[in-house]
């Protein structure tokens, strides 16, 4: 749902632009794991592509599913680790979606063997295909890890991106509760990564010590098996699976992250956070706050990619 509603702010600035949109898709070998269940955990799998396909048709937008109709003079896209062969053929721009995923044994293997598949090593290879004609990225250190792994200079651009650029925003919210430790944590064990969750909550009551705890689960988490976990610690912790985890940090006193981009929003509000992640580190990739106008400035973007000769 983070790249659909980025991409839809990004085509609501291409005034004058015929847009269809789509779920997420691959090529063969990914449509027969998909086929078979075995990508559930990823933004290919059935689940998030009927999340996607609800909001497109809950705002009526174009919907060309899978790009069946092709034809296309710009594709506009949140990752390149799996890049569609039937849109080769197109002008294409990355929008970086958020956070990238630790450099681990897979990120090395991906880099060692280039005709392995990008996505085997999770978003940690973002922005490495060098397919793309640009790339927009949240910030001027996202665009130097980029460049120091590889990546083309000329093809980096510096927007922010929709969903990170105004965090401020997310004090204007509903949400009835204030002055608590947040904890949002990763789908880090549905992804089939290495994770303890035992010891993470164990830091969490470290952390929180008697302050109120409220759990903001990831999508994809099981919702049955977290809260069971959470309860063994946390007995009166609130735990939620759906809401808004930006506005739930507007309203904390303290965020505690896994792997997740939400921790941006904790460090742009100027909040106190905990990540798996050097927090130093992440200070200097913090997307930049432009009050909004990232999807315009992607746009901008997008049209200059347009009027430039085909590579």
């Amino acid at each position: 749902m983070n790249q659909t509603t980025q991409l839809h702010a990004v085509a609501r600035a291409l005034d004058g632009v015929d847009a269809s949109f789509t779920p997420f898709y691959g090529n063969g070998l990914y449509r027969t794991l998909r086929r078979l269940g075995l990508v559930e955990v990823t933004i290919g799998g059935h689940k998030r592509r009927g999340w996607c396909l609800d909001y497109l048709r809950a705002h009526q937008l174009d919907i060309d599913l899978d790009g069946a109709c092709g034809g296309y003079d710009l594709v506009v896209i949140c990752t390149d680790l799996e890049i569609p062969d039937n849109v080769a053929g197109a002008k294409l721009v990355v929008v970086q979606e958020g956070i990238f995923d630790p450099e681990g044994f897979a990120y090395r293997v991906c880099r060692r063997f280039p005709s392995w598949p990008r996505w085997l090593a999770g978003t940690a290879m973002t922005g490495l295909s060098g397919a793309y004609d640009r790339m927009c990225v949240a910030s001027d250190g996202y665009r130097d890890h980029l460049v120091a792994r590889g990546a083309d200079p000329a093809t980096i651009a510096v927007t922010g991106i929709p969903n990170f650029d105004h965090c401020a925003g997310y004090y204007r919210n509903d949400f009835p509760h204030r002055n608590y430790v947040l904890v949002c944590t990763s789908d880090t064990r549905e992804t089939l990564k290495l994770d303890s969750r035992t010891r993470f909550l164990a830091r969490c009551k470290q952390i929180a010590g008697d302050r109120p705890v409220i759990f903001k689960l990831h999508p994809n988490e099981n919702e049955a098996r977290c809260t069971r976990d959470i309860r063994a610690v946390f007995p009166d912790a609130l735990v939620y699976l759906k809401g808004s985890a930006e506005e739930m940090i507007a309203n904390c006193d303290v965020l505690i992250t896994q792997w997740s981009s939400t921790v941006f929003v904790g460090l742009a509000l100027g909040k106190e956070v905990y990540s798996n992640f050097d927090v130093d580190e992440l200070r200097r990739l913090c997307p930049v706050q432009n009050g909004g106008t990232s999807g315009q400035r992607i746009a901008e973007v997008c049209r200059e990619v347009l009027a430039a000769p085909s590579r």
